[in-house]
């Protein structure tokens, strides 16, 4: 089973997780702990106010005698029933429409030539520039300007991939002068845009392997940091996958300092409760989807793990599991980017690119 395969498999089983409200029995006690994850399954109407809720109202409870189900909101409201003022049932959730109005913002920054500014998203989404730049940030994981630097990367690595020249490049992805971009291009591509643009040749790397307690591992870096974390139990094949990655970089010997980078890669898998994260610089690319993926990935904490799902509605569209898994699936940075620590909304493991039984092993020892 490949990897993407793999999380795929996992994101899918942590959908149909959300969607087992079938019995009376199930609708009623989700209701009583008002879960968010059952909105849009069901709704609930009380007899003895003529109002139909969400599950995860805030309203008081009624008896379980005045209590029905409906499937939809018009159901509800053709059994006579009118919408709760509190939670809206009648509207997408709150979760669903904060989503609608930061993927509009997200487009909005796509399609621009230059970057919007916050009072302008903000006034769009009609909301104040605080609460936009916090809903913005709670639910893509990363700041209006980080979005845009990251769509921009993604411009500028499809334009030279396609064998654009850089000034067309630099144009294409919204920067109005050589200079801006050149002071940006470090960050956006890891290396100089001629180098980008010839697949990475002439870029130098430099790898070193390790042994740990869940097998062996490599760790790759360039100039800009770290840049691919791999776990297995084969040498060539771990070499193997780094050649894939980068097809035409000169792999050349470590240099003196490595051997410390790739002790505190091992000391973060063999013991994380006493390391205090990577303390690295790292190289990371990807797409601005992948990006905003992996940005999540980090602020969860040690010990604790979210499902896929979940990912989704902080990425801005509750509907992107699988491509939260893919994203999952293609992260380069083990235990620094914690995939590990995603998984199925019931608290499954399936999927990890590394194998379940090392994701395992990561999540026991991150939670002594």
């Amino acid at each position: 089973m490949n990897a993407v395969f793999a999380e795929t498999a996992a994101a899918n089983a942590s959908r149909s997780h959300e969607t087992s409200f079938t019995t009376d029995t199930a609708k009623w006690e989700a209701v009583c702990r008002r879960d968010a994850a059952a909105d849009g399954q069901f709704f609930y109407a009380v007899t003895t106010t003529g109002v139909y809720c969400r599950p995860s109202c805030g309203a008081r409870l009624a008896l379980p005698e005045h209590v029905s189900f409906h499937l939809t909101s018009a159901d509800a409201e053709r059994a006579g029933f009118r919408a709760c003022r509190r939670c809206v049932p009648d509207l997408p959730p709150r979760s669903e429409r904060e989503a609608a109005l930061i993927t509009k913002a997200c487009r909005s920054i796509e399609s621009a030539e230059e970057p919007p500014g916050l009072a302008q998203l903000a006034a769009d989404a009609g909301v104040s520039p605080h609460h936009f730049h916090r809903m913005f940030k709670r639910i893509t994981g990363v700041t209006p300007k980080a979005y845009a630097a990251a769509h921009r990367q993604t411009l500028v690595q499809e334009s030279l991939s396609s064998g654009a020249r850089v000034t067309e490049a630099i144009y294409a992805a919204g920067f109005n002068s050589p200079a801006r971009f050149y002071e940006a291009s470090p960050e956006l591509l890891g290396m100089t845009p001629s180098a980008y643009r010839k697949g990475g040749a002439g870029e130098e790397l430099w790898y070193a392997e390790g042994l740990c307690s869940l097998g062996r591992v490599l760790v790759a870096a360039t100039h800009q940091g770290v840049c691919a974390i791999f776990l297995g139990d084969s040498s060539a094949t771990l070499l193997a996958d780094l050649k894939s990655r980068f097809p035409k970089a000169t792999i050349g010997e470590p240099k003196a300092a490595f051997a410390d980078w790739v002790k505190a890669v091992v000391r973060l898998i063999d013991d994380p409760a006493r390391s205090e994260g990577l303390g690295l610089p790292l190289d990371i690319r990807g797409t601005a989807f992948q990006r905003r993926v992996w940005e999540i990935l980090q602020t969860v904490p040690a010990g604790e793990t979210l499902s896929y799902s979940k990912v989704a509605e902080r990425v801005g569209n509750p509907r992107a599991v699988r491509a939260v898994a893919s994203a999952c699936a293609a992260n380069p940075l083990a235990v620094a980017i914690p995939c590990h620590r995603i998984t199925a909304a019931n608290g499954e493991l399936a999927g990890y690119r590394w194998g379940v039984e090392r994701k395992r092993q990561l999540l026991e020892r991150e939670r002594r």
